[in-house]
């Protein structure tokens, strides 16, 4: 061998070696990989088959049509990411409320796929969310290995000891308030050990002390928030932020035993709340992703007015909200929802993975605000089914 051809080989194992080290560095976070949603300039017309009706059958065509159009999407593209998480939950609410089996069947499958593991991208409570999904299927199977990972993670947590004087926040933004305590709150249902309910009330109160202005009765994303205005110079609070700490709120209260010493705080957290979100409905129906400055946004965001949709009509269902005062707030939300779906079953106007309002395309579709819009049918047909 020449020793050209030499250096020829060593140019090009180094180039092949830097450029396999920089792909494995710069590997896209599971929170952008192009199966979570996509924005298209082009897309189907808007669908012309649903009703906005609040009756059973229209509701639930609309849930069906969005959730058929998102699961032959991905199904090939699960994976164990927050983004995908809340869209099972989506799935898990669907089945249970139509009694259709297929959904839950594909949440089995991929939970065995995954071995019933959590993910460990972020070392956090956004690795928590898969939680949820695998503790509601193990509420139904009560198979022991359904929830062993989670448990012990959990568990972990749990018993870790406090460091002097630091005070633990581990829930630091207010869209942690989904991904974990609904998860813990179906542990302690699973298990019997209030421990669990114990410290995820500790760690809510934590973030919401933090987080939370009791004079908007909204929270803020973060702590880098509190000091930030919107271009009208009120505070900036965000939709989708809002709208996760509301569904966090219904997820944990749906497991919360009446008599616990916290659960009158909760609810009246989630009644201050539902007052505030329902002032600022816009006369869509919807919510911009700037809660407190609509004017600077054309465009509803469906995400987190879906999570609206889907808490309010949960609060209604279990008469922790004035029926006569919230189902014409639901009823608005869930047609102003339905403005947004395509002939295809595609839910438009959701933002991207962001932390703060931002502007979008209309045909902007992303899973967690699909799995918002589920939780939000499956609520709305509940609300709206006859007794029996």
């Amino acid at each position: 061998m020449t020793i050209a051809l030499k250096v020829l080989l060593l140019i090009a194992f180094t180039c092949s070696a830097l450029d396999w080290s920089f792909g494995a560095e710069n590997k896209p976070a599971s929170e952008f990989l192009a199966a979570v949603g996509d924005a298209p300039d082009l897309a189907p017309p808007l669908a012309t088959d649903l009703s906005p009706a609040l009756n059973q059958a229209s509701v639930q065509r609309a849930t069906l049509k969005v959730a058929d159009w998102q699961l032959e999407r991905v199904k090939q593209d699960f994976n164990r990411d927050w983004t995908f998480a809340v869209l099972y939950s989506g799935f898990m609410a669907v089945s249970e409320n139509t009694h259709n089996p297929k959904y839950r069947d594909a949440m089995l499958a991929m939970s065995k796929r995954f071995h019933w593991q959590l993910a460990d991208e972020y070392h956090d409570a956004n690795d928590q969310a898969m939680g949820r999904t695998y503790l509601e299927l193990y509420l139904k199977e009560h198979d022991p290995n359904m929830i062993a990972g989670i448990q012990a993670e959990l568990d972990r947590l749990r018993v870790a000891p406090r460091e002097p004087p630091k005070v633990q926040f581990p829930w630091w933004w207010c869209d942690a308030l989904f991904m974990a305590p609904p998860a813990w709150a179906r542990m302690y249902k699973a298990t019997g050990n209030i421990a669990y309910l114990d410290y995820m009330s500790r760690e809510w109160w934590a973030t919401s002390g933090r987080l939370y202005d009791r004079r908007e009765h909204l929270y803020f994303r973060d702590a880098s928030y509190l000091d930030k205005r919107q271009s009208n110079g009120r505070k900036l609070f965000w939709s989708r932020g809002n709208g996760w700490v509301m569904a966090g709120l219904a997820g944990v209260l749906e497991y919360m035993p009446d008599d616990y010493p916290d659960r009158l705080a909760f609810v009246e957290q989630f009644q201050q709340m539902s007052e505030a979100i329902k002032a600022i409905q816009g006369s869509d129906g919807l919510w911009r992703t700037g809660l407190l400055d609509a004017d600077s946004y054309v465009l509803p965001e469906n995400s987190g007015s879906a999570f609206f949709t889907y808490a309010l009509a949960w609060g209604v269902n279990h008469k922790i909200l004035d029926s006569a005062v919230y189902t014409p707030v639901v009823a608005k939300a869930w047609q102003g929802l339905l403005s947004h779906i395509y002939s295809d079953g595609r839910l438009g106007c959701i933002q991207s993975v962001s932390d703060a309002p931002g502007k979008f395309k209309p045909t902007s579709s992303y899973v967690y605000g699909v799995g918002a819009f589920l939780l939000a049918g499956s609520e709305v047909e509940h609300l709206v089914k006859p007794s029996d």
